[in-house]
């Protein structure tokens, strides 16, 4: 018993401590700086959270298991991942791609969308579907939504997939470091599954809570101070951009993989 609660406890101390990692942070801080929901951005956490968890998992076990050993090339190829996704988030941010993605994939945004109007009929609630373009009216059918499907469809599509694919890069370039480390202390494959799921977990409930930390002064700002908001947002792109830079010398030319003597050790 006491194996396992220290395999929990340990295992999601970390897993938190492992979500405030400086590219994880501004990664995430590049994608809630367009939200205005502090709810949303805990899902935005949650949802990346789940992407790293995938991978750590995935790719954990099977050098726990199976003894698997990744290549220094790859390795250093699936750390140099993460900053080029930095660069790449942070070039559609300053640019305005992002936000054009967001509008156009956002069903609450999108031309001619369909949403829905609550009614009261004799007493009771009722759900209408309307939408501004008449063509889309075709094939409308009146279907009751609860408060689960109508906050997903306010949220739109591409809100969900951007923070869970950015998370399973992330997990891509830390779970060697996490799987060797489990190994060196826990030699029984089994717990040391277990603890990558609870680190996981960890993971997910700091990164929820980093990120609506930082969607506070986004979600504030974006109603009260629209300048103010569009600076923060410039600059977690600019900061996102030159991280990325910055992690792409350190892994191409410090740590070799544009050279012909490649260095890896997994951290």
């Amino acid at each position: 018993m006491f194996d396992l609660l220290t395999i929990i406890g340990v295992g999601f101390v970390l897993g938190v401590r492992h979500a405030t990692d400086p590219d994880h942070v501004i990664a995430v801080t590049t994608i809630v700086s367009r939200q205005q929901s502090i709810r949303h951005a805990g899902l935005i956490g949650i949802l990346w959270g789940l992407g790293h968890t995938i991978t750590i998992v995935l790719v954990g076990t099977g050098i726990i298991v199976f003894n698997l050993a990744i290549p220094t090339r790859v390795g250093l190829a699936m750390e140099l991942a993460v900053g080029m996704m930095l660069i790449i988030l942070g070039v559609l941010n300053l640019t305005g791609v992002t936000r054009w993605i967001t509008e156009r994939f956002t069903p609450e945004h999108a031309a001619g969308v369909v949403h829905a109007h609550v009614h009261q009929h004799g007493g009771e609630s009722h759900v209408h579907t309307h939408a501004h373009d008449a063509d889309a009216h075709l094939g409308l059918e009146e279907n009751p939504q609860g408060p689960w499907q109508q906050f997903l469809e306010k949220l739109g599509l591409y809100q969900l997939l951007r923070p869970l694919a950015v998370g399973i890069v992330h997990g891509l370039a830390g779970s060697a470091a996490v799987a060797l480390l489990v190994l060196t202390t826990i030699h029984d494959p089994r717990w040391a599954v277990a603890y990558l799921l609870v680190f996981g977990l960890g993971t997910i409930a700091g990164m929820m809570v980093i990120t609506m930390l930082m969607g506070v002064p986004f979600a504030y700002t974006g109603q009260r101070f629209a300048n103010f908001n569009r600076g923060l947002g410039i600059a977690s792109g600019v900061i996102s951009v030159a991280f990325g830079l910055f992690i792409t010398f350190q892994i191409g030319f410090v740590d070799g993989l544009f050279t012909s003597h490649p260095t890896w050790t997994p951290h």
